[in-house]
């Protein structure tokens, strides 16, 4: 059984999340605005911070004009030198003009796969900057040696579902275009390589994300998903295996789903035993449901909520190797296993990870954050992740 810590702080925590949830119900929304927001005021949000800051840097884009999607990126430490302050920009009297990492052109740049992080909340709260996420995120960064990109995906009732599937799919391609400005900044009009890797506009800005351009690697790309974010994680892995090598130089070679926040119309025997579980019980779940999906076509079997429906694309043998971690006491558990065995039906690498006595979000909740079952699943995420980023060919490139 969970600790008394964790049994009373799910009391406080179920209590907060119905007061919420009540709010969001009764506050009138605006459907019709297509920007929408991607965190919440009473959200704990933690400042980015460009400099290598306890291992990891950290920078905040704003990518779509037309909404609030907006992302984060996590670099870790590893692709620069032992001294990273030999990278940050001074002006001629040693005084910074900026304090954070800038790669230098005409240099040799350390390539790292990238994690696209899809938070969790139950499609209504959490943020990609939230104090928690940046935690996990900094954990995911150093221990899988990778750059995450966080995504702050537009939240529901103010954007009801497809918003966040769709953000979720928007940053895919972003990061395909911004690898293939990257590649072309690499060569000059007359065909020769040149030794800066940006590609810049009319105003001397560079277009091409300067981290990912210089450290990132589209080819080895992780979908990594927590909790409703694994929903969408599952989404862009399968719209990813659809678009093929439309989507070139993005390869997405595996995905792993945190506590997916699955449900059905058909309840399993973890959705009945443990219907009044720790920290998220079904009943708030069902709420947070109704706030997501569309009003008039609202069915617990939308292909959003139920993976095991009949009839999904792509067939489940085209998609990557699928890791998926759950907890003995979420009742969103059985639903997940079951989805997990249909990937090794189809003889797709799918390990289960079941964690004993844990609660739903027990490896990113932030009271539980610096436990050692917390940082035992992210360090078995890292290791399994690991098998499917080695390096193939050259550790470096310019």
């Amino acid at each position: 059984m969970p600790s008394l810590a964790v049994k009373l702080y799910s009391i406080f925590f179920k209590l907060q999340q119905r007061y919420a949830l009540h709010n969001l119900t009764k506050a009138p929304i605006d459907g019709a605005d297509p920007f929408g927001v991607t965190s919440r005021r009473d959200e704990s949000t933690a400042a980015s911070n460009p400099s290598f800051n306890e291992g990891v840097a950290t920078k905040d884009i704003h990518i779509d004009p037309f909404s609030s999607l907006c992302i984060r990126i996590f670099l870790p430490d590893t692709v620069v030198s032992p001294d990273p302050t030999v990278y940050e920009n001074r002006s001629k009297d040693g005084a910074f003009v900026y304090s954070g990492y800038s790669p230098q052109p005409g240099t040799k740049h350390k390539k790292l796969p990238v994690v696209l992080q899809f938070h969790g909340g139950a499609f209504v709260g959490g943020s990609n900057d939230s104090v928690r996420n940046d935690v996990f995120c900094r954990r995911i960064a150093k221990l899988c040696d990778v750059i995450v990109v966080a995504v702050g995906y537009r939240l529901a009732p103010e954007s009801r579902y497809p918003a966040a599937f769709d953000d979720g799919l928007k940053v895919l391609n972003w990061l395909a275009k911004e690898a293939n400005l990257a590649e072309c900044g690499k060569w000059m009009w007359n065909g020769r390589r040149r030794m800066d890797a940006h590609v810049f506009d009319g105003f001397g800005a560079s277009m091409a994300e300067p981290w990912l351009a210089a450290h990132g690697d589209p080819s080895r790309c992780v979908l990594l998903g927590v909790s409703c974010g694994a929903n969408i994680a599952d989404y862009v892995a399968r719209k990813a295996v659809e678009a093929g090598k439309l989507l070139d130089p993005v390869k997405v070679v595996a995905q792993v789903l945190m506590y997916p926040f699955f449900i059905g119309s058909n309840p399993t025997a973890s959705e009945i035993k443990l219907a009044n579980s720790y920290i998220y019980d079904k009943s708030t779940c069902l709420q947070a449901w109704k706030l997501f999906l569309p009003e008039e076509k609202f069915d617990l079997d939308h292909p959003a909520a139920n993976p095991l429906i009949p009839g999904r694309e792509p067939p489940l043998k085209f998609m990557p190797p699928t890791l998926t971690v759950v907890a003995e006491q979420d009742w969103m558990r059985d639903r997940a296993i079951a989805y997990s065995e249909e990937f090794r039906k189809v003889n797709i690498d799918a390990p289960l990870l079941e964690y004993k006595d844990a609660v739903h979000e027990f490896a990113t909740l932030d009271v539980l954050l610096q436990t050692p079952q917390a940082q035992a699943c992210a360090e078995d995420i890292a290791i399994w992740v690991k098998k499917y980023i080695s390096l193939r060919g050259h550790e470096f490139s310019y």
